[in-house]
């Protein structure tokens, strides 16, 4: 009985530490449950001049391509929207060529697969810009010539993904899948996904987990 008792202790311990983190994130008021996702300041990409860019997405952490000739590669984390964001993050790369004026945004949106199309996006538009609302974080920035090798590899790695029309909140894959597989194979990016990026370690065939 005391076997059982310490056994049944065990795993409600885990399950209380576990949910620590969510139950921080919530009382701290870092994710707004009740926002409507139409109001909150979202990826709206600059697809074509008629699209409306919301001048307070971008948050400052990205050089304006114009300024820079230089190559350029970032990689973002922002909490995800709503309930999400308690327990993870979305994440995202974005990139700039060689003397151009705009960046590259490449994020995977899951609503995109489950409608039967491409969750790959690859668009303009602001690389440090709030996700619903939510202030990215910088994980990953390379410039120069080691940003023009990155970019190469980056687009051979989106072109290979494997898992462009699948999508699944945990264990994945998902938007978080995406950016690891990429990272994995750009070793210019050095980059480390935070812990709490749900599906950075699915590994479909391969695997459920990495080191």
């Amino acid at each position: 009985m005391r076997t059982i008792v310490s056994w049944v202790g065990r795993v409600l311990l885990f399950f209380m530490c576990l949910l620590a983190g969510p139950a921080a994130t919530l009382l701290t008021g870092q994710v707004d449950l009740e926002q409507h996702w139409s109001n909150a300041s979202h990826a709206r990409l600059r697809l074509a001049p008629a699209v409306e860019v919301r001048l307070d997405d971008p948050v400052a952490l990205a050089p304006e391509p114009a300024a820079i000739p230089e190559a350029v590669v970032q990689v973002y984390a922002a909490r995800a929207f709503n309930w999400r964001g308690l327990f993870s993050v979305h994440t995202w790369i974005a990139t700039k060529g060689v003397r151009a004026d705009h960046y590259l945004v490449y994020h995977v949106l899951g609503w995109r697969a489950q409608s039967g199309g491409d969750s790959v996006v690859v668009a303009r538009g602001y690389p440090d810009r709030q996700w619903y609302g939510n202030p990215p974080k910088r994980l990953a920035e390379v410039r120069g010539a080691q940003a023009e090798v990155a970019i190469a590899r980056i687009r051979t790695a989106i072109a290979e993904y494997p898992y462009s029309r699948a999508y699944r909140i945990w264990p994945g894959p998902n938007s978080n899948t995406f950016v690891a597989y990429v990272g994995r194979r750009v070793p210019e990016l050095q980059l480390t996904l935070p812990a709490n990026a749900i599906g950075k370690d699915y590994r479909g065939a391969d695997g459920l987990v990495g080191v």
